[in-house]
């Protein structure tokens, strides 16, 4: 047996070896997580206020007073039930929506793993609702409640998005609902960085992104950062040109706000100002920072609360980040 074949064999061994473990390890903590009992209380609202009385709202007012501000009266409650375009967008909503089972059990799972990562999370009572299509608040979490705009996630071809730009509507799908989710639960958990520049601000969206791993494991990593699977291959074969383009740039401690338009913000494409352009999904910075997180958390022995509070230029150096050519 040749040297190099024994060498081949030994670095095969440790692969596996290595490979096992982390499966091994990640088929623990998810054994731990399937164990955790937690109250999750899903409330229909929008059923509920479509089917409720105009004149019998007081219970309705009874049971959710912080969705009837007082200084409302009863008339603007009658006036959206009786509204022919309320009534349409509510219809669409019950007809996608019929049962929400399927979500009920993922937000389960999701509230699980984060009561897992995050001792103390308090589990927010869930409220489903119409918000008329405020896509940009479909998912409002605060300390006790999340809410859920449904008319949101009626599908890319739906009538009430037809105006919306394709990368905009491409979203509001049912499909991305539980990952709309865990980016809430993320902006909750993870600081906002208080250096501007363009790797603090990639860092913590790889920061959210890798919270997202961990809470929603069952989710691909196309749902996870919001691209379809052919968004999401562009950028997996593209990573190294991406990043040589921000090096060769010198982005990363450059503080333009325009750089979080072009690379960050939701966008038809990311604009590196070449011709591959328009074949790029947006948010490319986003998932470099994803990779630069991932990368650290392989190489670096810490929590997830401890990484969330390491500034984006430690993450960076102690990463080793590189990718593959």
């Amino acid at each position: 047996m040749s040297i190099l074949y024994k060498f081949r064999a030994v670095l095969l061994l440790i692969f596996f070896s290595v490979t096992f473990h982390a499966c091994d390890d990640g088929d623990k903590i998810e054994a731990e997580i399937s164990k955790i009992s937690i109250d999750l209380n899903v409330y229909r609202f929008d059923t509920e206020f479509d089917e409720v009385n105009p004149d019998q709202l007081d219970s309705l007012k009874s049971k959710y007073p912080f969705l009837f501000p007082e200084q409302y009266p009863d008339s603007i409650w009658r006036a959206k039930l009786n509204d022919s375009l309320q009534k349409v967008l509510r219809t669409s909503v019950r007809k996608e929506f019929s049962d929400f089972d399927k979500e009920e059990t993922a937000l389960t799972s999701l509230y699980k793993h984060v009561a897992y990562y995050f001792e103390g999370y308090k589990v927010p009572m869930v409220i489903t609702v119409t918000n008329d299509v405020d896509y940009p608040n479909r998912i409002i979490a605060t300390d006790s409640i999340l809410f859920i705009g449904l008319d949101n996630y009626l599908g890319v071809d739906h009538e009430f998005y037809a105006g919306f730009s394709k990368y905009i509507s491409s979203g509001l799908d049912r499909n991305f609902l539980i990952s709309d989710v865990s980016s809430a639960v993320g902006n909750t958990v993870t600081p906002r960085p208080k250096d501007r520049s363009f790797l603090a601000q990639m860092v913590y969206y790889g920061k959210i992104l890798y919270i997202k791993d961990k809470i929603i494991p069952f989710e691909t990593d196309a749902k996870k950062i919001g691209y379809s699977e052919q968004q999401l291959q562009w950028v997996v074969e593209n990573e190294e040109p991406i990043w040589r383009n921000f090096i060769e740039n010198e982005y990363l401690y450059d503080t333009d706000n325009k750089l979080a338009s072009r690379f960050l913000d939701p966008a038809p494409f990311s604009k590196f100002g070449l011709e591959l352009d328009s074949d790029s999904p947006g948010r490319a910075g986003r998932y470099i920072g994803w990779q630069m997180v991932r990368a650290f958390m392989n190489n670096n022995t810490v929590s997830l609360e401890q990484m969330l509070n390491l500034s984006g230029e430690e993450i960076f150096k102690k990463s080793s980040y590189k990718p593959k050519k």
